[in-house]
């Protein structure tokens, strides 16, 4: 063998242990950063604080609600029949705020009468603006109570109508707030997220 040989065989060789030993470095970093990169990742109970929740609203049928828990706080997601959404505009002089004035209470694309991206759909918060007691749902029409069916507190008694405004005279100063919501599709709400809502 020839001394030009044998500089071709050494050169193949280290040029060999270069490019195997560059993948395996790569292939142990890899490795490595993998698991760190996993731990930055928030926890699922960080996530659940803070994260957006989806609500899939495809099986609800017309008159029922929902429950969603959101960063620590219960959402309603109600699905109006047309007799509810019928009902909003009777007794608005009974209501404090029928025209959704404090800006704080909903988002810009809710701010309408029916308090809501979509008519159909009512996505609240389930807490009363007076202490955060959970009102219940008391969808009864009882015309001799000048009741058309909403939310009531039954801790200190505020009374909100089918789309979250609270009434006159009760301990509540404002209407239930209408948490950031969009709709991704027809049968599926993202609640805390509204880029682009819909």
């Amino acid at each position: 063998m020839s001394e030009d040989d044998v500089d071709r065989i050494d050169r193949n060789r280290r040029h060999f242990l270069t490019v195997a030993t560059a993948v395996t470095g790569a292939v142990g970093a890899g490795m490595v950063a993998v698991p760190f990169l996993s731990s930055l990742k928030p926890s699922a109970r960080a996530q659940a604080l803070g994260a957006p929740v989806e609500v899939p609203i495809g099986s609800m049928q017309p008159g029922e609600m929902v429950r969603v828990l959101w960063r620590g706080k219960l959402v309603f997601v109600l699905r109006r029949t047309e007799e509810m959404l019928g009902r909003l505009n009777e007794g608005l002089d009974q209501l404090r705020d029928p025209n959704s004035e404090v800006v704080e209470q909903q988002p810009v694309y809710s701010t309408n009468e029916y308090r809501s991206v979509k008519p159909e759909f009512l996505v609240i918060e389930g807490s009363c603006t007076h202490l955060g007691c959970a009102p219940i749902e008391d969808f009864e029409v009882r015309p001799n109570e000048n009741w058309g069916g909403g939310f009531f507190c039954p801790c200190h008694g505020s009374k909100f109508d089918l789309a979250g405004r609270v009434f006159k005279g009760v301990p509540a100063p404002t209407n239930l707030r209408v948490p950031p919501h969009r709709f991704v599709r027809d049968d599926l709400i993202l609640l805390g997220q509204d880029t682009g809502a819909a």
